[in-house]
């Protein structure tokens, strides 16, 4: 007599599972489920559905994903068992740098323009320009504290400002 075996109801993990590759890429950034819904804005629950293929990613989802691992919308859905009718819809290029990351970027442009490492290190900066920059990325930065979610972001802006304040102190 056959046994019955209950099955997970969702599309069998494989190698062309999207779920696995979810799951594979927040392990490689060393993420919780809990961070990573934290993130898109949804559940840990519905990051697991995700991950265990129980659910399909709407095409939102997936351009939210895809920005967060840095990837392109169809990148991370090639090869996986994600509907094609619903990837010829998805964008074919998403944001993949947070506000936090580009301002501290730009950040580190004008620190290094202030310190003569740049290509307009001819251009004078006199006391009063660097008082200036400076005072207006401690605005910036603090601006940026309130809103940041994320616990890297929050250490990366706690060492940016840090640091220009040591520069405003006359440290530079």
């Amino acid at each position: 007599m056959d046994t019955w075996e209950p099955t997970w109801p969702g599309r069998p993990p494989g190698a062309g599972s999207l779920g696995q590759r979810l799951a594979a890429l927040r392990n490689d950034r060393g993420w919780t489920q809990q961070q990573l819904a934290d993130r898109l804005g949804i559940s840990r629950v519905a990051v697991s559905h995700l991950e265990t293929d129980l659910n399909t990613p709407s095409e939102r989802t997936i351009a939210l994903l895809a920005g967060l691992f840095r990837l392109e919308p169809h990148d991370l859905v090639a090869g996986t068992s994600y509907p094609v009718a619903k990837a010829d819809r998805l964008p074919l290029v998403v944001a993949r740098w947070t506000e936090v990351e580009h301002q501290l970027a730009l950040l580190g442009r004008d620190l290094s323009w202030l310190d003569g490492d740049s290509a307009l290190a001819g251009v004078a900066t006199d006391a009063a320009t660097v008082e200036r920059v400076l005072a207006s990325w401690e605005v910036t930065l603090a601006k940026l504290a309130d809103a940041v979610h994320d616990q890297a972001e929050a250490d990366a802006l706690s060492q940016a400002r840090r640091e220009i304040g040591r520069r405003r102190a006359g440290g530079m």
